[in-house]
């Protein structure tokens, strides 16, 4: 008798699997730990190896559950694509987006124009954070998809979808990145333009002073927009009245910057799905970089 697979099983594992606990993927999932824990033990019977190998209280993946990880996304994923394609309704409900707000003003108005658009039914429910704190809603299943900037862009399985050159900045009107020490303006600790600033005015050693830090763009362009301070923005986040500093103004090159999308793996949807395509239509310059090559 040939033995089926459970899609609320599988996606429970996914759910274990993204997390690395049993305890933190009941709250993905919604259900008691007990009941996470019995799935498991029947998803084991059906394929009849073990898939998690305990490592103190996290819950790594057999090599069998490794493979099966493999098989649970795309069996999920059709599971969801199949039931969209053969609904007779038009796609309603609720998305939920999360971007940092250094692409929100970019980026933001022609993606939810065009989503509305074409899905005038559905709810879209956008949330500005710095991307490190969406990479968390993503993993508890606050968020449905993220947009994540340059914060581990390999990060599971984001999706590389734009690299803009990362640029020095001040005010065209002021001379501040003539100050000794360099007043700056950037991100809060965790923020990787921050460190990479940082670490580039180490390494020529021009001396500075963090004069602001905040993870709002906004604050930290009103920063530079009235002569307090330099600052590291992507090509995308420049301003009127904001001047690009180079080599020739005593700042060294910066590393490009990438920008990836994030999905929630635990509850994919047709939603997602639809919403991912505009987000990608919309920021992609990699398939264009590929077809100049």
């Amino acid at each position: 008798m040939t033995v089926l697979l459970d899609i609320d099983q599988l996606r429970t594992f996914m759910a274990i699997a993204e997390s690395g606990s049993f305890t933190k993927a009941s709250e993905v999932v919604h259900k008691t730990q007990s009941a996470v824990s019995m799935q498991m033990k029947r998803l084991e019977e059906r394929v009849g190896k073990p898939i998690f190998a305990r490592d103190g209280r996290a819950s790594k993946l057999t090599e069998e559950g490794e493979r099966l990880l493999d098989y649970a996304r795309r069996i999920v994923k059709l599971n969801m694509e199949a039931l969209a394609s053969l609904a007779n309704a038009e796609l309603s409900g609720r998305v939920r987006l999360g971007v940092p707000d250094d692409y929100a003003d970019r980026y933001l108005p022609e993606i939810m124009a065009r989503f509305s658009n074409t899905h005038p039914h559905v709810e879209l429910t956008v949330v500005c954070d710095p991307s490190h704190d969406l990479i968390d809603r993503i993993d508890t299943g606050d968020l449905d998809l993220a947009i994540i900037t340059d914060c581990d862009t390999h990060h599971r399985e984001t999706e590389l979808i734009r690299r803009e050159q990362l640029l020095w900045v001040g005010s065209s009107r002021h001379a501040a990145h003539i100050e000794a020490p360099i007043p700056l303006a950037l991100g809060r600790q965790t923020c990787q333009w921050r460190q990479e600033a940082i670490e580039r005015l180490q390494s020529i050693g021009k001396p500075f002073r963090i004069l602001y830090t905040s993870s709002n763009s906004t604050a930290v362009s009103a920063a530079v927009l009235s002569g307090l301070a330099i600052s590291v923005l992507p090509e995308s986040g420049l301003r009127p009245g904001m001047r690009v500093l180079g080599p020739s103004d005593g700042f060294p090159a910066l590393a490009p910057c990438r920008i990836g999308l994030l999905r929630n793996r635990h509850e994919p949807s047709a939603l997602a799905d639809a919403l991912a395509q505009h987000v990608i239509q919309g920021l992609d310059n990699i398939s264009d970089a590929r077809a100049a090559e």
